[in-house]
């Protein structure tokens, strides 16, 4: 099946498309989970961080408590069904999550081929590094992940594109690799 993964704004239309099994929201903290109406509310995981990669005072960055209970979820995903996957612009934690669920149920595939399939899904995906290097460690993933995705982030055709957009245009990357 597929992983849909976008902004908060078109997040309700994705789902009334797709007809996701389970989702991911990942919000800043104080913001408002949406409610999908497909989606039982023990299969939406909800995660309040902010979109940084780096600690910042006041803000609330990926940590290993997030990345663990994203982890467990996704091990309970079944990638024969969607997954909607969602944050506030559809462009960072939102594609870092997909990453991670493709690769949490692709454990023999190449990281570096599942990081290409979300490049080239979306010219804005650009999944956050923190969460991303915190799963790698997490899932003994040897830094494969973590490199996989600097790669796409390195890209500075994409980082033009990416600073110039304020949010994604929804796509999808399969569960399958």
């Amino acid at each position: 099946m597929k992983i849909w993964i976008s902004p908060l704004r078109e997040a309700h239309n994705v789902a009334a498309r797709a007809r996701p099994a389970s989702a991911v929201s990942l919000l800043s903290p104080g913001d408002v989970f949406p409610r999908f109406e497909a989606v039982e509310d023990d299969e939406h995981h909800k995660v309040s961080l902010h979109d940084i990669r780096e600690p910042q005072e006041g803000r609330t960055a990926p940590a290993e408590d997030h990345v663990l209970s994203l982890i467990a979820f996704l091990k309970g995903w079944n990638p024969d069904e969607t997954l909607l996957v969602h944050c506030w612009a559809g462009i960072s934690r939102s594609t870092a999550t997909a990453f991670i669920g493709a690769c949490l149920h692709n454990p023999h595939a190449d990281e570096a081929a599942i990081a290409d399939a979300v490049a080239n899904a979306s010219p804005t995906a650009f999944p956050n590094t923190r969460i991303v290097a915190i799963a790698d460690d997490l899932m003994g993933r040897k830094g494969r992940m973590a490199e996989a995705v600097k790669a796409i982030c390195a890209d500075m055709q994409r980082l033009t594109i990416v600073s110039r957009t304020d949010e994604a245009e929804p796509f999808h990357i399969p569960s399958r690799f």
